[in-house]
């Protein structure tokens, strides 16, 4: 029989899993389950939501399960409809190949390197030729598409969908069909796409996988899914400070579900800590380990604990980051207090340092300022701080 300690680490935030009998049935046998998660390269860095399923990933590597990180390079090319509300540009092969190729640079932060094999699928869906096509598209009907969620808003609303968007759902099904996948994983938003790799592996003849699906990740507001679109997210490539100030601006709330979606801690030493907040234990204190824990895993141990160190002594001790960069700014180049912002590097672009300055997030040492039209003297300096964790020591300087 399947130890309950393995079957209920698996279980352990998981949203759903179909067929669950199955599912469990396929661990019992003992034999190394091929294990898959499809994700597209729309974009070119991955943040914590997507780590969700990394996760869930590396405990079936723990476990001696074969995991298959499949990017979608032809998939990425149609574009997932899921949960959209309008047809999505398809993106060139170019764009699709240059963000495939950070995600495999990125996947190893969570991933063991040795245990994971990497597939593009691409590699099958090129070789499909027009009867090909017709053959996996035979056994499924408009009706049955329509059912699904998002293309019913759309076409009961008056929407247009595009015929290659119902090619999405059959080829991600194709996928399990060329990995003869046993277990694939998801978001519940993918529940639809899902299924249908059950459904196209019984069309081919194959034993069809179960399910496990994962919760989506909220983002730093608390409320919607955590998307870069959104700006509430918190890439993993981001720097370590950045990191952990992000995860301890969430509420305390939020901070139980990211410990559920996002920590290596097993789920008794999560209820420990639970427990220890009904006691009294400050819940900011349990967030550090979180922030500790996360930082740790995508720039190492050290990053981990000087970046703990660095929040306490700048945000409780009220001091300055020590590693502070310095910024040389020619004021023949910027025009105004949104420029140097932008120029800093501490906004990703002006209309953002705008915005900043209208919700007085900008202090030029240590005194909030509103005024994007505030003018400096030549050879002056200033410690410019944007939001809660960004510094940086100005320079500015004007040539004759």
């Amino acid at each position: 029989m399947i130890e309950e300690s393995d079957f209920e680490q698996i279980k352990f935030g998981a949203e759903e899993i179909l067929v669950e009998a199955e599912f469990k049935q396929a661990l019992s046998s003992r034999k190394m389950l091929r294990i898959k998660a499809g994700f597209d390269p729309t974009a070119p860095d991955l943040h914590l939501g997507h780590t969700v399923l990394l996760n869930k990933m590396r405990q079936f590597q723990n476990l001696g399960h074969e995991v298959t990180f499949l990017i979608g390079d032809f998939t990425g090319m149609i574009g997932d409809p899921s949960g959209k509300n309008e047809t999505r540009p398809p993106l060139s092969r170019e764009q699709v190949q240059a963000n495939a190729q950070t995600y495999k640079s990125q996947v190893f932060k969570v991933l063991d390197k040795d245990k994971t094999v990497v597939r593009f699928n691409s590699e099958w869906c090129d070789k499909l030729n027009a009867a090909d096509l017709i053959k996996i598209a035979a056994g499924h009907t408009v009706a049955r598409m329509i059912e699904r969620e998002d293309f019913h808003k759309r076409y009961t609303g008056g929407q247009a969908i595009a015929i290659h968007e119902f090619l999405y759902p059959l080829i991600m099904g194709y996928d399990s069909v060329a990995l003869k996948a046993d277990v694939e994983l998801g978001g519940t938003d993918q529940k639809f796409n899902l299924l249908m790799g059950r459904e196209m592996q019984k069309h081919f003849g194959q034993t069809p996988q179960t399910v496990l699906m994962m919760p989506l990740l909220v983002g730093l507001d608390g409320v919607k899914k955590m998307s870069k679109s959104l700006n509430n997210y918190i890439s993993i490539q981001e720097p370590p400070q950045d990191i952990f100030g992000k995860v301890m601006s969430v509420s305390d709330e939020t901070m139980w579900l990211y410990f559920q979606l996002l920590s290596a801690k097993t789920a008794n030493e999560i209820q420990k800590l639970k427990k220890a907040a009904i006691e009294g234990m400050n819940p900011r204190d349990i967030k550090f380990l979180l922030a500790q824990e996360l930082v740790a895993r995508f720039h190492g141990d050290a990053a981990g604990r000087e970046a703990n160190e660095n929040f306490i002594a700048q945000f409780q001790q009220g001091s300055l980051p020590e590693n502070m960069p310095d910024v040389q700014i020619n004021l023949n180049e910027v025009t105004n207090l949104a420029n140097i912002i932008k120029a800093a590097g501490l906004t990703a672009s002006s209309s953002d340092a705008m915005r900043m300055l209208q919700q007085g997030a900008v202090k030029i040492d240590g005194v909030k300022i509103v005024d994007k039209n505030m003018q400096f003297d030549t050879n002056c300096s200033f410690v410019l701080q944007v939001g809660k964790r960004r510094f940086a020591k100005i320079h500015l300087n004007k040539n004759e």
